[in-house]
């Protein structure tokens, strides 16, 4: 008898074979994807964070051990689902502690199919609200919950949260590690809480919903310059948010914020996805509709509010300010740098006043602009900022000094961990050789 060949046939993919790295990243990406809600409805089962993310992560082993062999299945994000819900359903069985949890939940989940995504793109699973709130509770520090909720909610890495928050990547790593400690610890209810306790939590969750906005908006890393799907879940609970406190200003104009950045993303990308400066975007590909559902939010942020605007109306009032510019040079820049002002009265950072410097510069002159810019060079936070340099750089080029325009933008393109803003900025710092 003669023996069979055990190893890969000549077909199967090899840890060296294109196809399996290619494959490898596909499931990569649609775990990125999928996993806030993965995590969302296991934790609804599992009431534990923590070994909600271990189990998800535990489904995308497998799909990295099964899918080069069995091949992609037709829906990846349903079988990523049942995969982790059999394991949690597992766990339950074996942990005495659940056993009436398995007899209410454990033995239906055996036999009901995975649930579909929602048709309507303005619905969403309460579980992903449950989530943020969970993740948001007050026995957390606020730079814990913002932490957590990225990490699990926006599919972050440690590196790209670190660089939202521009903080050392151990520093967050150990925030997000005491965070799921402390809610397991703490026996934290995984719910939308009423009343008080749900506006105790409400500036975390708005700064969480806008931090992965901003990542979506534009990627902190990797080879896309945009990631629609995180934008998408943003702006979607910002909307969820809305119906359920609509007597919040702040909910309103994070809403009306979002909406009327949603509205730029098909201009920001060029046909092969490169980034396209605002002053080269074509207007007439900004979504009209969102900018409509911006101005509507904002009115109701400005017919709820009992006091001075907060940090979120300013952001959507200079925002509304370039919606309603028909063209570049119509913008109206000493509104919007007169905002910034009072923005950075109501909440002040090194980002705000670098934002007031590129609207000075544009409302009074790059001198102008140059001066506040120069002051910030000293901020421990913005030293591996990239777009220090990059402003400073275009306001040098536009002052005439092209040499010391190009170091910056070369500067910048160092600092930078997106491949298409690198591209973006070398080819600025080539274009002043």
């Amino acid at each position: 008898m003669t023996s069979q060949p055990t190893g890969p046939r000549p077909s199967d993919p090899r840890p060296t074979d294109p196809r399996h790295t290619d494959l490898q990243s596909a499931v990569e990406t649609v775990y990125r994807l999928e996993s806030p809600r993965i995590i969302a409805a296991l934790t609804r089962l599992v009431r534990d964070i923590g070994i909600a993310e271990e189990l998800a992560q535990d489904a995308l082993v497998a799909a990295l051990e099964q899918w080069p062999r069995d091949g992609v299945p037709d829906n990846p994000g349903a079988w990523l689902t049942a995969t982790a819900r059999h394991r949690a359903v597992d766990l339950i069985r074996r942990r005495d502690n659940y056993a009436r949890k398995l007899q209410e939940i454990g033995r239906t989940l055996d036999t009901t199919a995975p649930p579909e995504e929602p048709a309507d793109p303005d619905d969403i699973d309460d579980d992903l609200l449950r989530l943020v709130f969970t993740a948001c509770h007050p026995v957390l520090s606020p730079e814990a919950r913002i932490a957590l909720t990225l990490r699990l909610l926006g599919g972050l890495t440690t590196t790209e949260i670190a660089r939202a928050f521009l903080t050392p990547e151990p520093t967050i790593a150990q925030r997000i590690v005491r965070a799921k400690r402390t809610l397991a610890t703490q026996n934290v209810a995984f719910e939308v809480p009423y009343g008080p306790e749900r506006e105790a939590r409400l500036g975390s969750v708005l700064d969480v919903i806008y931090l992965i906005f901003n990542e979506g908006y534009a990627a902190t890393a990797g080879d896309d310059w945009l990631r629609p799907g995180l934008c998408e879940d943003a702006l979607r609970l910002a909307r969820v948010l809305s119906s359920l406190m609509p007597k919040e200003p702040e909910v309103h104009a994070l809403t009306s914020l979002l909406e009327f950045q949603a509205s730029r993303s098909a201009a920001r990308t060029g046909p092969s996805g490169e980034p396209v400066l605002l002053k080269d975007q074509n207007r007439r590909r900004w979504n009209r509709m969102l900018i409509a559902r911006g101005i509507t939010a904002l009115h109701r942020a400005d017919a709820t509010a009992t006091g001075a605007p907060g940090p979120y109306a300013l952001q959507a009032a200079i925002a509304a300010c370039h919606a309603h510019a028909y063209t570049y040079e119509e913008t109206d820049w000493r509104t919007i740098a007169a905002l910034y002002g009072l923005l950075a009265a109501r909440a002040p950072s090194p980002v705000v006043e670098l934002n007031r410097a590129v609207a000075v510069s544009m409302a009074e002159g790059p001198a102008e602009g140059l001066a506040i810019v120069d002051a910030l060079a000293s901020e421990p936070a913005l030293r591996d900022y990239h777009l220090l340099p990059s402003v400073r750089g275009d306001l040098l080029a536009r002052l005439g000094r092209s040499a010391e325009a190009r170091e910056e933008f070369v500067r910048a393109a160092g600092l930078a961990r997106n491949e298409r803003e690198r591209e973006l900025l070398l080819g600025r710092a080539d274009g002043l050789s």
